[in-house]
């Protein structure tokens, strides 16, 4: 009997994932990945902000921006600043509790507890970039303004403005001696804690794995620490403008884009991981969609 169309599909599965644990390393569900995926996610909404718009600019070789679209691009880029700066410290306080107190870190470090921090991250650092935003949009302005800058940074803008700064300055450095200072204090903390207790460990073997445990957080951490001071401290010294924008770039767009191959390059499990997913895709070959047949 020739074949015919079968118009009474009820329905099609799709197969491509179905068994998610074909592909998943057990070991990637654990709170570092959880935070380490965090990380990436605002990395990569960071350099959003200013990488689309620079592009464009370049593009159109217009160097145009609307007062309201700067103000968005200041306050988000202020967020995922702030949020770097706080969930870099969260992993920080992860490695403290996962080799000082190996034997609590589970029930410490549980699925709630974890959402807290992160929760925490974002509260934070949201209402501090939407008071920065609004005590901007108090300041007054001349019509047309310039910026040497690739983007609308924040102190550009306190700079520009007609009126009154006072306040302004006053909030935003008190902001990022909090943020900051007290972000790189807890990291210095939680590692000289690491350190002594990886100094007592007997075994040599022991604490090559501890700290092994580390060595892509502390990268990270002092890529980012490292340009965002060499920065401000370069313009500070040079007050070059076009020095700043450039030196910029360093840690608005190379920091954030090499995150993730610091942990890709640096952790066994990501590769493992990837090797495992590598494998399933080229074995089974292409994923293809499941029908479900008329009985």
């Amino acid at each position: 009997m020739a074949p015919r169309n079968q118009t009474g599909i009820s329905e099609i599965l799709l197969m491509g994932f179905m068994d998610e644990s074909e592909f998943s390393d057990s070991h990637l569900h654990s709170p570092m990945y959880f935070f380490l995926s965090n990380l990436s996610f605002v990395d990569i909404y960071f350099t959003s902000t200013t990488i689309p718009k620079m592009l464009w600019n370049i593009q159109t070789q217009s160097k145009v921006i609307p007062f309201e679209g700067c103000i968005i691009q200041m306050y988000f880029f202020t967020l995922f600043a702030g949020l770097d700066s706080l969930i870099l410290t969260v992993m920080a306080y992860d490695r403290f509790e996962a080799i000082c107190h190996p034997l609590r870190y589970t029930v410490i470090m549980n699925l709630w507890f974890c959402l807290l921090l992160v929760l925490v991250s974002w509260i934070i650092s949201a209402l501090h970039s939407l008071l920065e935003s609004l005590m901007v949009l108090q300041l007054s302005f001349c019509p047309v303004l310039e910026i040497s800058h690739f983007f609308c940074e924040l102190n550009q803008m306190i700079q520009l403005a007609s009126s009154d700064t006072f306040l302004n300055n006053l909030v935003m450095y008190c902001g990022a001696v909090l943020l900051a200072g007290i972000s790189l204090t807890g990291i210095l903390y939680s590692y000289s804690k690491i350190v002594s207790s990886i100094h007592a460990i007997s075994c040599s073997q022991g604490k090559y794995k501890a700290f092994s445990t580390c060595a892509s957080h502390l990268s990270v951490v002092s890529l980012f620490y490292c340009t965002s001071l060499g920065v401000y401290l370069s313009s500070a010294a040079t007050h070059s403008s076009y020095s700043s924008a450039t030196t910029s770039v360093m840690y608005t767009v190379v920091t954030p884009m090499l995150n993730p191959f610091i942990y890709s390059l640096r952790n066994k499990d990501l590769k493992k991981g990837l090797k495992i997913l590598y494998r399933k895709v080229t074995v089974k070959g292409p994923l293809v969609l499941g029908l479900r047949k008329c009985p």
